[in-house]
C-alpha cells in the first residue's frame, strides 16, 4: 500500500493542480461521514468498498500510475457501452472518468453551457481543473455519443486530451448491431496502435471470462436484494457498483463476493439495515456517479429503502453476460455486441426494452414506488419519463418523477416530496 507521501508525489508528477485538489480532499470526508459512516447496523465486509471510496485519488490512482511505469497503458471511459473486455485483453487497463460531484461542475461550466447536466460538467471540469488524479493518468479517453450534449462536451474535450469516440447506432435492428460491431473492431485497432499488442482470440477469451466474473459477482450481490428485509442499504449496494468501475476486476469481484456471503447469511437469519415492512422503492433514470448519493440517502432518511436501480450505475451495467463460446476474434466481436446492445439506454429510438426492463424489476425487487430520476438538463430521461409514468399507472405502482443535479439546494423541497410518496405508501 502506497503512503501518504508517494500518493503526493504522484500527484505532484501527474501535473494536478494541488491547491485545488486540497479543497476537494477537505470536503469529501464530511460526505463520507454525513452520507455514508451514519449509517447503523452496515454489513462488515462493506468496510473493504468504503476504504476504497475514502482514499479514491489515492491507492487505485497509485496502482494505475505503476502499471504505467512498467509499460502499461490506462484506457479512461465515460459509458458503460465502451468494452473493457477489449482492452483488458491486450494489457492495458481502464477506469471510469464520469464526474459525480458538485465539486467539479463549475470547472466544467468554464467551457460548456450551464444548461447541460451536471454530469457532464463535473466529467470536463474534473479534468480541466486537474483535480482528478483518474483524468490525469488515462493515456486516452473513450467518449460516446449516446446525446448531443456529450457529443460536442467530447469536441470540446479533445482539445486538451487524446479522445476516440465509439458512434451510437440510434436503433437495435440487426443491421445496428452489425454496426456496433464494426465501432468495437475499430476501438481494436486504436488501441492496438496505443498499446502496441495485437488482440489474439485466446486473450480476448480470458478478458470476456474476468468481466462476466466480475458481472456475476454484482448479480448475485444485487440479487439478495430482492428478499425482504433487503440485507443492504440502497446507499452501500450503490457505492459497490459506483467502485467496480474503478477498482481492479478480479479483486474487486472476489471482494463483491465475500460480501456476499455475509448478505446471505444475513439473509439466512431475517437481519438487515432496515426493518421488515419498510417501503421498498426502486430508481430508474439518469447514472449516478461516484459520489451522487443525493437520492438515496434522502430516500434511505425518510423511511424507505432503496432495493433496485435501473440505471447505469445498477443493473444495465452487469445484466446480460458476453456469450462466452465463440471460438474466434469475429464469433467474439459479435458476442459483444450483441451483449452491450442489449443495454438500454434512452438513447435508443423505440426503446421498448428499457420499459419491459422497469416493469420486469419492479416484479423481481417486490418494489412499493418507482423514482424515475432525471438529471437537470437530461433530455433524453426527462422526455422518457412519460413513457415510465404510462407504464407505471398502469401496473398501478406509484410513480415519482424527480429532476435534479449535484447541488444540495433542493434537497428539502426534494425530501417532501419523498416523504410525501413515502407516507402514501404507509
Amino acid at each position: 500500500m502506497a503512503s501518504f507521501k508517494e500518493i503526493k508525489s504522484m500527484w505532484a508528477e501527474l501535473g494536478m493542480d494541488l491547491e485545488k485538489h486540497d479543497e476537494f480532499l477537505n470536503s469529501f470526508p464530511s460526505v463520507m461521514k454525513e452520507i455514508i459512516a451514519t449509517q447503523e447496523n452496515r454489513p462488515q465486509a462493506m468496510e473493504y468498498f468504503t476504504n476504497v471510496v475514502r482514499t479514491v485519488h489515492g491507492q487505485r490512482p497509485y496502482e494505475l500510475f505503476e502499471h504505467k511505469k512498467q509499460g502499461g497503458k490506462v484506457f479512461g471511459t465515460y459509458c458503460v457501452y465502451v468494452p473493457d473486455e477489449v482492452l483488458f485483453a491486450l494489457g492495458a487497463v481502464t477506469t471510469g472518468l464520469c464526474g459525480g460531484d458538485q465539486f467539479w461542475v463549475p470547472g466544467g461550466e468554464k467551457v460548456l453551457p450551464r444548461a447541460t447536466c451536471a454530469l457532464i460538467k463535473s466529467s470536463v471540469g474534473s479534468r480541466l481543473d486537474r483535480t482528478s488524479p483518474f483524468c490525469q493518468l488515462a493515456d486516452l479517453y473513450i467518449g460516446e455519443a449516446t446525446c448531443d450534449g456529450k457529443k460536442k462536451a467530447w469536441e470540446i474535450l479533445a482539445r486538451d486530451v487524446p479522445m476516440h469516440i465509439m458512434d451510437m447506432p440510434q436503433k437495435k435492428r440487426e443491421k445496428d448491431i452489425q454496426r456496433f460491431a464494426e465501432e468495437i473492431w475499430e476501438l481494436v485497432e486504436v488501441a492496438e496502435n496505443l498499446t502496441g499488442k495485437k488482440l489474439t482470440s485466446d486473450a480476448l477469451a480470458d478478458s470476456i471470462r474476468l468481466i462476466n466474473e466480475k458481472r456475476r459477482a454484482l448479480i448475485r450481490l444485487h440479487n439478495t436484494r430482492k428478499s425482504a428485509p433487503a440485507p443492504i442499504s440502497g446507499k452501500d449496494a450503490l457505492m459497490v457498483t459506483q467502485v467496480a468501475f474503478y477498482d481492479d476486476p478480479a479483486r474487486f469481484a472476489r471482494m463483491v463476493n465475500e460480501l456476499c456471503e455475509e448478505l446471505e447469511e444475513r439473509l439466512a437469519q431475517k437481519e438487515g439495515p432496515f426493518p421488515a415492512g419498510t417501503p421498498r422503492i426502486m430508481i430508474s433514470g439518469s447514472p449516478m456517479a461516484l459520489p451522487n448519493w443525493k437520492l438515496h440517502h434522502l430516500v434511505e432518511t425518510s423511511g424507505a429503502v432503496v432495493v433496485c436501480e435501473e440505471q447505469c450505475t445498477g443493473t444495465r451495467y452487469y445484466e446480460n453476460l458476453v456469450d462466452e463460446s465463440a471460438g474466434d476474434l469475429e464469433g467474439q466481436i459479435m458476442a459483444l455486441a450483441r451483449r452491450y446492445m442489449e443495454t438500454n439506454c434512452a438513447c435508443f429510438h423505440q426503446n421498448e426494452g428499457r420499459m419491459q426492463d422497469i416493469a420486469r424489476l419492479a416484479d423481481d425487487y417486490r418494489v412499493d414506488a418507482v423514482i424515475d430520476y432525471s438529471l437537470q438538463f437530461c433530455g433524453l430521461y426527462s422526455t422518457e419519463s412519460y413513457l415510465v409514468k404510462e407504464l407505471l399507472q398502469n401496473k398501478g405502482l406509484p410513480y415519482l418523477h424527480i429532476e435534479s443535479d449535484y447541488s444540495q439546494q433542493d434537497s428539502e423541497a426534494l425530501r417532501t416530496r419523498i416523504e410525501a410518496l413515502i407516507e402514501m405508501l404507509a
